[in-house]
This record gives C-alpha cells, sequence and structure tokens, in this order.
C-alpha cells in the first residue's frame, strides 16, 4: 500500500528508524506499533534505537519534524508547479489527497490528523510540533489567498478562510476513509470550490452595481 508521500531510501540507521516509525504510525498508529515492530521493520536492534532515541516518544518528534521539513518540496511545491493560477493551486493541493485516497483504496489518512487525534493532550512537545506542521499548512494556503486578496469580499478573514481550507481537506479524508469511498472528499472539495466562486463572483457582481448606482 503506498503511504502517505514519498521519501528518499534511508541511508543510515537513524533515517531508517524515522522512515520506519513514519510508516508504522501511520498504518498502526503511535499506541498500536511496538518497539518491537519498530525495530523489526527498521532491522535495527535496541542499542542502535537508544543510540539515537531517548523513547519512542522522541522518535515520534522526529517523525513530526519530518514531516513538517518535508511539506514545501512533497506537498506543496509540486502542486504549484501544475499553475499560476492562486485558487486553481488550492485545489492542485486537494487533488494530491484525491490521489492518495484512491491509491490506497480509500484506506489512506492523513497522518497529522490521525496523530493529533491519538496522541495525549498532555503530550505537548509532540502537539507544538503538531500544530506547526498544521501551521505551515495552512500558511502554503494563505500565499494563494493573498495573491488573489484583492478579488476577494473587504471583510475576509484570510487565516480563517485558509484554516477552513485545512478542515474541509482533513473531513473529507476522514470521511472518505470511513465511506470507503471518495466521494464524500469530492463533495467536499466540490463544496469548497463553489464557496470560492461565490466569494470571487460576488466580488465583482458588487463592483458592478456600485458603478451602475454612481454611472
Amino acid at each position: 500500500m503506498s503511504t502517505n508521500f514519498s521519501m528518499p531510501k534511508p541511508s543510515s540507521t537513524r533515517d531508517r528508524l524515522v522512515e520506519s516509525a513514519r510508516y508504522l504510525f501511520w498504518e498502526r498508529g503511535f499506541a498500536g506499533t511496538s518497539m518491537a515492530d519498530l525495530l523489526a521493520h527498521a532491522e535495527v536492534n535496541s542499542g542502535s534505537f537508544y543510540h539515537f532515541f531517548e523513547s519512542k516518544e522522541a522518535l515520534l518528534r522526529a517523525v513530526l519534524e519530518t514531516y513538517r521539513l518535508a511539506l514545501r518540496p512533497v506537498i506543496v511545491d509540486p502542486a504549484f508547479a501544475r499553475t499560476d493560477e492562486p485558487v486553481e493551486r488550492i485545489f492542485a493541493i486537494l487533488a494530491g489527497y484525491r490521489e492518495r485516497i484512491l491509491q490506497t483504496d480509500c484506506r489512506y489518512g492523513c497522518p497529522l490528523g490521525r496523530l493529533a487525534l491519538e496522541i495525549d493532550p498532555e503530550n505537548r512537545p509532540a502537539h507544538k510540533l503538531l500544530a506547526e506542521n498544521f501551521q505551515g499548512w495552512i500558511g502554503a494556503i494563505r500565499e494563494c489567498i493573498a495573491q488573489m486578496e484583492k478579488r476577494l469580499p473587504r471583510a475576509t478573514d484570510a487565516d480563517a478562510l485558509a484554516t477552513y481550507v485545512l478542515a474541509v481537506m482533513e473531513g473529507g479524508v476522514m470521511l472518505s476513509r470511513s465511506y470507503a469511498s471518495v466521494e464524500p472528499f469530492d463533495r467536499t472539495v466540490a463544496q469548497l470550490r463553489e464557496h470560492f466562486r461565490l466569494l470571487l463572483g460576488g466580488t465583482k457582481k458588487k463592483s458592478r452595481r456600485v458603478k451602475r448606482a454612481t454611472g
């Protein structure tokens, strides 16, 4: 089964541990992955593990940092390369998640979303890194919104709108996994596209009304 995104083949013991944890945490969850699972998948012994990480929680933090660093080159930049149109760049990012849903027979689940729900709220270092990951994703969407700011209604809250896009993605992915169908994802994204159409189109209509009233 394809994982959440492709990474270079690990070349060191530490890299193998991080890559194995990334895969297993996504496939089985953090709690569902034992130390024995990690060691077997990475093909290392416990001594090697503790040479690099003091605990499974420390390895989790390394995984979350890997996601943060991979966001731009793996998720954002390829999507942005498809088009120069800001709103279409947003939907290109979402299209990448749709591809992952189909590639995994609708078993795909956002690894960050899964960990955010599973990790104990008191594990603040992990949740801080999760929040940084989400904020990086929101920031990429925010860049697109900033490029079309003049076309949006003046009162538009760009940060809230970017956060809303993330919520649509996370919710659509979750529903598609539960329903074993890409349809819920498609429906949520279609509604988001309609939301942007109304925001962008509403500005034009308003401008025409003002022009007629002052002409």
